[in-house]
């Protein structure tokens, strides 16, 4: 079984993981295991390698791959191939955890299932992430992130109320699903050292997916029984998106910039008060027409106008300073940009830079979880079998030359 450090310095050193995963949903399972202390291998077909590696740049390490495959190590095996097949379950006693998210049918097809595996680690947690799960109707179809989120109702409330519904931009059919796996996972070990006994998990990414829902389902499915309704960008002018001025980035050709907005969600009378003081309008708040939260709904365009006239004379930045210093829970919109170089992030050291052998210096955004006592520094992902020769002599002491021949035999590379 896998080794255990006594007197572990990250919350999961010590737990090993065969990692078997592509593009995002498994992958970001065990980049979270990875970023919490655990060693993460990564298993990877020859030639191709995680199809992640080549999505939109045809390089071997992506920016897509990268962003999901931190501190991991990588292992190129062909296990078409009986010899390669008997390596990876020889590794097998080594590790703690076995992670896949193929197709329907791959592991099966390839006879490393749960049954397989357990046969050479009976005290492996076996861990399966597909996209409508293992049983019923649904169990062969193919699944990616955007048709998780529709399988999961996550377009039928996206978008305005009298258009259509719309995809979300956010992966959280992907990476919402992993991260619930990774927690499985990291629950199951904790079971394993009271019981001692290993277990099979699965994971739908249509299930998962709901988990995001419940609050949409909460507010208007009526426990099923409805169906709940499209909102845009709120349904009060108090709860709402505003233009802005533009900010020096945006193109001065245009009244507003694509992202020059600011999100205001002021939800109580006081912080109704606040936000009528903070823009220099104090008299808004015993106006008859916004007193109430139902004057307020009943007055939107009227209210919704006199605030866009004062968030356009300001710039998003300005918005949340101005109002979040007075208490209004606001936030400007910020895009991809301004998340790498927003100050408040960099503070607090969620920006990581990194040199990269063939991107020079990269950015990747961090693990939001701090935990006092453990801290895992972010290395960039690995190269397609870096780390092919380095795992196999560690768990099963092969040789220089042997290690020659299963590279001559296509085996491993």
């Amino acid at each position: 079984m896998a080794t255990r450090n006594p007197t572990p310095t990250t919350a999961l050193e010590g737990v090993r993981v065969l990692d078997m995963t592509q593009y995002e949903a498994g992958t970001s399972c065990t980049q979270a295991l990875a970023w919490l202390g655990a060693d993460v291998v990564k298993v990877e077909p020859p030639v191709t390698g995680d199809p992640g590696r080549r999505v939109r740049l045809g390089q071997d390490s992506s920016p897509y791959f990268l962003n999901w495959n931190s501190n991991k190590r990588s292992i190129v095996l062909d296990l078409a191939q009986a010899e390669g097949r008997q390596l990876l379950l020889d590794m097998a006693p080594n590790y703690d955890v076995f992670v896949e998210n193929y197709g329907p049918g791959v592991v099966e097809k390839l006879d490393i299932g749960y049954e397989t595996m357990r046969k050479a680690n009976p005290q492996i947690i076996y861990a399966q992430l597909k996209g409508f799960g293992l049983s019923g109707p649904y169990s062969d179809y193919k699944c990616y992130d955007m048709v998780a989120q529709a399988a999961a109702g996550a377009f039928s409330v996206t978008g305005e109320e009298s258009g259509p519904p719309m995809r979300p931009g956010p992966t959280t059919g992907d990476s919402g699903t992993g991260v619930q796996l990774a927690l499985a996972i990291t629950a199951a070990y904790v079971q394993r050292q009271r019981t001692g006994e290993g277990q099979h998990i699965e994971i739908s990414m249509q299930e998962a997916m709901t988990y995001f829902m419940r609050t949409q389902i909460a507010n208007g499915a009526d426990w099923g029984d409805a169906v709940a309704r499209r909102q845009g960008n709120g349904r009060t002018a108090t709860v709402n998106l505003y233009p802005c001025a533009p900010s020096d980035s945006t193109d001065s050709d245009s009244d507003t910039g694509a992202n020059d907005y600011a999100f205001i969600m002021c939800v109580t009378d006081r912080m109704w008060d606040s936000l009528a003081t903070a823009i220099g309008l104090p008299e808004l708040s015993v106006d008859p027409r916004f007193a109430t939260g139902e004057s307020r709904v009943d007055n939107f365009d009227s209210l919704y106008e006199i605030l866009s006239e004062w968030t356009s004379r300001h710039t998003k930045d300005e918005v949340m300073s101005i109002l979040g210093a007075a208490g209004v829970p606001v936030s400007k919109n910020f895009d991809t940009h301004d998340l790498f170089h927003d100050g408040h992030l960099n503070e607090r050291g969620f920006v990581n830079t990194l040199d990269h052998p063939e991107h020079g210096q990269i950015r990747l955004l961090g693990f939001a979880p701090r935990m006092s006592a453990s801290y895992v520094p972010i290395r960039h992902g690995p190269f397609m079998g870096e780390h092919s020769d380095e795992v196999l002599q560690e768990d099963l002491g092969i040789t220089d030359d042997r290690l020659e021949e299963l590279r001559g035999q296509g085996v491993v590379s």
